[in-house]
């Protein structure tokens, strides 16, 4: 472990993905989580972010402790995950950019002087009280080029070096990869290493074979694969609280404890379109096994067969869980009996039902093309993630990466110091 501090003496790691939805942010809890065990304390900022969440600072003076601030959620989710209470949540998520703010840079209001004093003082700040700094992007390299804080130019002002995430696969991962490379070189940031996600198991050394010899012969020696991720397909199945976000309008009436179980659109799904006698049968053959039904609002017998099914469970096998949950939907066209869902939120420990304004192919279409995000709340499937991913990430190669040639630290403070003061 080294003290304290030595953040300052490090180079930053700055990770970006190639594009949205290719795992940037459990890559970085994964190297929050790698990088603490060899170092200590690890500071974590997301420089530019855009969705933020009101939350209240538990760190610095009397005057600030308690005050209410918006803090980019990945930056909450890594902060209240790892219990970083060396950090504020100011420092983590200086730069917010929400609805008009670019027209506001374009007129002037915000120069790129403030958006980089602000950066540079908190991640001062959380170098002097951290070992090892991560620093995770908004999208790909490119994002905020609208307001000349992209991840390229924030890791330029920053030293840092550039972690590059992308998707698993050959050539469209190189594709890829080298568009970003470019932008990088653009702002002469260098990259640390690339990790890959979501690599199919079974092309997983072929893959590994390929990537590291394209690499290296493309790009030379001091870009290496730092990880190759086996794909893990638990790790992108929404939970119901996730379907609830996703279905604008929709309420969960049941089953609030249950609100972070997982399903798959391809195992778990179950479209009712069968009379009540088959529905009754299909669900007493799985026994309250994992299922996510979804049934109209038209079927009233259906959403009830489906509570008696629950109830049945719990009487003959208390020792149980059940685990199947349903989505009633197009509510909007259809208003559910009032004395059914009554019957619903009076159940004792009742399985979760969501009830949807959306049709049912509406429902499945949003679905199919919904990519779920980590939640603080959701502990297991981030937990699950990490220790995932820490398997496969190469972490002594990734701290060389974070000195110079020489073993140091390249980012001059002198400078850092300047630009701070203007």
């Amino acid at each position: 472990m080294t003290e304290p501090g030595s953040g300052s003496r490090r180079r930053p790691l700055y990770v970006s993905a190639t594009r949205q939805h290719v795992g940037k942010t459990t890559t970085s809890l994964a190297l929050v989580a790698g990088l603490q065990k060899r170092v200590g304390k690890v500071g974590f900022m997301k420089p530019v972010g855009q969705k933020s969440l009101r939350v209240r600072e538990d760190v610095g003076d009397e005057n600030e402790i308690g005050q209410e601030v918006s803090c980019d959620k990945d930056a909450v989710l890594v902060k209240k995950h790892f219990g970083l209470d060396h950090l504020r949540y100011q420092d983590m998520s200086p730069v917010l950019i929400p609805k008009g703010y670019t027209k506001d840079y374009v007129d002037g209001k915000i120069s790129q002087n403030q958006q980089q004093s602000q950066v540079l003082n908190s991640y001062h700040r959380i170098a002097q009280a951290s070992n090892v700094v991560v620093c995770e992007g908004t999208g790909h390299v490119a994002v905020g080029s609208c307001v000349d804080a992209s991840n390229a130019q924030v890791a330029a002002w920053l030293g840092a070096r550039m972690v590059l995430v992308a998707n698993g696969g050959l050539g469209h991962a190189l594709d890829e990869l080298e568009l970003n490379r470019v932008f990088c070189q653009k702002y002469n940031v260098e990259i640390a290493g690339v990790i890959i996600n979501k690599v199919m198991p079974d092309k997983y050394e072929q893959t590994k074979h390929y990537l590291t010899k394209a690499l290296r012969e493309r790009w030379g020696p001091d870009i290496p694969l730092l990880g190759l991720i086996p794909d893990r397909p638990f790790l992108g199945c929404p939970a119901i609280a996730d379907l609830e976000k996703m279905l604008q309008g929709s309420q969960l009436i049941s089953g609030q404890a249950h609100r972070y179980r997982h399903f798959t659109i391809q195992r778990d799904l179950n479209l009712v379109a069968t009379s009540l006698e088959v529905f009754l049968g299909n669900v007493h053959t799985r026994d309250g096994n994992r299922t996510l039904y979804v049934s109209h609002a038209s079927r009233h017998e259906i959403l009830l067969g489906f509570l008696m099914e629950a109830q049945r469970l719990q009487r003959q096998q208390p020792s149980k869980q059940w685990e199947s949950a349903m989505i009633v939907t197009g509510c909007e066209d259809y208003t559910p009996c009032t004395q059914v869902l009554e019957m619903v939120k009076q159940f004792g420990d009742s399985p979760p039902v969501l009830l949807a304004l959306q049709s049912t192919a509406k429902v499945l279409e949003e679905w199919h093309n919904y990519t779920p995000k980590l939640y603080v709340e959701d502990g297991h499937r981030v937990d699950t993630a990490i220790l995932h991913y820490q398997d496969y990430i190469d972490f002594d190669l990734l701290l060389e990466r974070t000195l110079d040639d020489n073993g140091n630290n390249n980012n001059d403070d002198d400078d850092v110091k300047t630009i701070m003061q203007q």
